[in-house]
This record gives C-alpha cells, sequence and structure tokens, in this order.
C-alpha cells in the first residue's frame, strides 16, 4: 500500500500504513485520552482523513509514519516515523502509541529504528520532535533519546518545545547502548 520499507527489531516490525490498521488508528484518534497531547480527540472521519493523508505522505516525501507491531503476535500497537507537514520547520521524528503499548519501551525502540534508518538511508538529519509542553511522557521519551530542547515555538497555532535529536552518528551510540535494534 506504501513504498514504505520494512524495519525489524528485537520486539516489533515497523511497516507502512495497511486498511487493516485503521480501525487501531480510529480508536486511538476518536477515544484516548492522550489525544490532548497533539490538539484533542477527533471523529472518525477525521481519523479517515489522518489515516489517509499518512498514506499520502510516504508518496509525496518517501518517508512517513510507520505502523509499529509487535513481532510475536502481529498487533499494531502505534505509530513512530518522521512528518513533514506544510509550514513545519523541517522533518519530525514522532511517535503515537496506542492505548495499552504505552510504558512498554516500544516507542522508544522504534523511535531508534527510524531514527536510524532516516540518518542511514534518507540523510536526514539532525531530526527534531516538536512535543506539547504539557506531554510529559513524549518529553521524557525525547530526553532519552538523547534530544535536547532547542527553542520553544508556535506551529499550527499549537504551543510546543523543539526538541534537537542527536546527529546519526551521535545518536547510534545511543541505539545501541539501548540494544533497539536488532
Amino acid at each position: 500500500m506504501t513504498p514504505a520499507p520494512t524495519l525489524t527489531t528485537a520486539r516489533l516490525i515497523l511497516r507502512g500504513p495497511e486498511k487493516r490498521d485503521l480501525a487501531a488508528f480510529t480508536a486511538w484518534v476518536t477515544g484516548s485520552e492522550r489525544m490532548d497531547a497533539v490538539g484533542g480527540s477527533g471523529s472518525e472521519r477525521e481519523a479517515w482523513y489522518g489515516f489517509i493523508s499518512g498514506v499520502g505522505h510516504w508518496h509525496w516525501h518517501g518517508y512517513g509514519f510507520f505502523t509499529v507491531t509487535e513481532r510475536e503476535t502481529g498487533v499494531a500497537t502505534g505509530r513512530v516515523g518522521i512528518i513533514n507537514h506544510a509550514g513545519w520547520p523541517q522533518p519530525e521524528l514522532a511517535w503515537h502509541m496506542f492505548d495499552g503499548y504505552e510504558g512498554r519501551s516500544f516507542a522508544f525502540e522504534a523511535a531508534c529504528a527510524v531514527r536510524d534508518w532516516a540518518g542511514r538511508t534518507l540523510g536526514l538529519e539532525p531530526l527534531i520532535s516538536l512535543i506539547a509542553p504539557q506531554n510529559l511522557r513524549s518529553i521524557a521519551l525525547a530526553t532519552r533519546l538523547g534530544a535536547v530542547e532547542e527553542r520553544r515555538d508556535i506551529i499550527d497555532g499549537e504551543k510546543c518545545i523543539i526538541f534537537r535529536h542527536l546527529n546519526y552518528d551521535d545518536s547510534r551510540a545511543v541505539t545501541q547502548a539501548a540494544g533497539a535494534i536488532a
């Protein structure tokens, strides 16, 4: 469905979005309390548009959100990838874990794999992450990934902290130390 490669880590498979992922994505958009950190919950229609725009992002940019799945079960646990919407300062390393899959280091493991792929294959470095100031879990993850706060800004009408990730070569040490790449 998308030109996305498949990335594999110790516990995860990251692949392009597929039709079967729409239900999990819609449940997250319409019902997750964590949507407050990314602009608020949406309708099923908005989830559809968000999902389809994610597919189009791959075709437009050659990168986008990977669907993160557990290797053992094949269950979709979230989305991690690189997005670059119109008006953004540069490509962003972003993550969204679906309800029930946060707190297992899946986002860290997947973000390390995506960051490695982006540096090694695409030359997109150093990436940023745009995080709402109240999103403490994402701030903690960005810090764990070695990113540092660069500045505060308003993007798409929302206050955010822009975190700057390490250069590709420096980030490999963080990734390898964490054992996040298989």
